[in-house]
């Protein structure tokens, strides 16, 4: 987590030498979420090597962890705060994890190259989850007083036009093509791909999406303020507490359970790391993105994401000692 927290203190520090201001700031943000990230998340996706090898028990789990966990946190959040920017963004706090930035090195890191592959393939479909569901958690309390009917309507509109959204699809759409192609018998790969056939489009989609993580996180850290930290100081431990302890716990709890008493559900050291990089990782730098472009309380979802990633370099770290503990890493 040393990596995002110094990229934060970076772009903090910029800021206040002068070397960029608002309007940088404004433009930067506007770029990482119709274009970086979006080119981002179409590389990974697109980087999947085969549907086949994918282990449905894990993507299952994951996704449908997810959504409970979405579904818990919608109650909380309003028992939490009457304040309807704040309630989205803590929302997003509590079931969006930064699995699509570091996730996947984290998953390496813990399980080596089989976790990494595993991480990746959840990454295709949790990915979209996170993305829907985080334009439902910024746009449902800002449609009170409207009639249902418009309420969806406005919703489904904000999850069509959502860049990150329609970059995962476009990965999706590529990938299944891909897998519907004539193979090549020696190395059972497809003949025909972007990176053997349009390199110089992949390659740039790639070098696009390189900048994705690194120029977020610069631009968070030069929208980001210190003294605001006081006076949002319980919606920073609410979210922070929730991120970070209460939903990998719980998440992990109940995959060790049912791989223990359930034939459906059955995980290995293999799957536990990417499991735990997609609950136990802090909140995706995105949500703060997303929090400005949609109207959200974007200071307090800034807050969330560097504190959560601080206080996350010891939870991971506790969760790694307790599952190798139990002998289940």
């Amino acid at each position: 987590m040393l990596p995002i927290i110094l990229l934060i203190l970076l772009g903090y520090y910029l800021r206040r030498r002068g070397i960029y201001n608002e309007s940088f700031l404004e433009y930067g943000n506007r770029f990482v979420f119709q274009v970086a990230l979006p080119a981002l998340l179409f590389y990974n996706v697109y980087s999947i090597e085969k549907l086949q090898a994918i282990s449905w028990s894990v993507v299952v789990y994951g996704c449908g962890m997810t959504v409970v966990v979405f579904l818990i946190g919608i109650l909380f959040v309003c028992l939490h705060t009457k304040d309807c920017r704040k309630r989205g963004v803590l929302l997003q706090c509590i079931f969006r994890s930064n699995f699509a930035i570091i996730g996947i090195p984290l998953a390496e890191s813990i399980g080596g190259s089989g976790g990494m592959k595993v991480a990746a393939v959840l990454s295709a479909f949790s990915i979209p989850i996170y993305n829907m569901l985080a334009v439902i958690a910024l746009s449902m309390f800002q449609t009170e007083g409207l009639d249902k009917r418009e309420a969806i309507r406005q919703v489904g509109s904000k999850i069509y036009k959502n860049p990150l959204i329609r970059g995962v699809f476009l990965g999706l759409i590529c990938l299944g093509i891909r897998n519907l192609l004539p193979k090549d018998e020696s190395t059972g790969k497809c003949i025909i791909t972007l990176q053997d056939n349009l390199p110089f489009v992949y390659q740039a989609v790639k070098s696009v999406g390189a900048i994705a993580s690194p120029f977020a996180l610069i631009v968070l850290g030069g929208n980001f303020h210190f003294e605001a930290v006081r006076g949002l100081a319980k919606d920073i431990a609410f979210g922070t507490l929730w991120r970070v302890a209460i939903v990998p716990a719980v998440a992990l709890s109940v995959a060790i359970v049912l791989s223990a008493w359930s034939d459906v559900f059955h995980f290995t050291y293999v799957e536990y790391p990417a499991l735990i990089a997609l609950f136990g990782s802090p909140v995706a730098v995105a949500s703060a993105i997303m929090a400005k472009e949609m109207n959200g309380d974007d200071e307090l979802a800034r807050q969330l994401v560097m504190w959560t990633s601080i206080c996350s370099m010891f939870t991971i770290f506790i969760t790694i000692v307790i599952l190798k503990g139990i002998a289940v890493l």
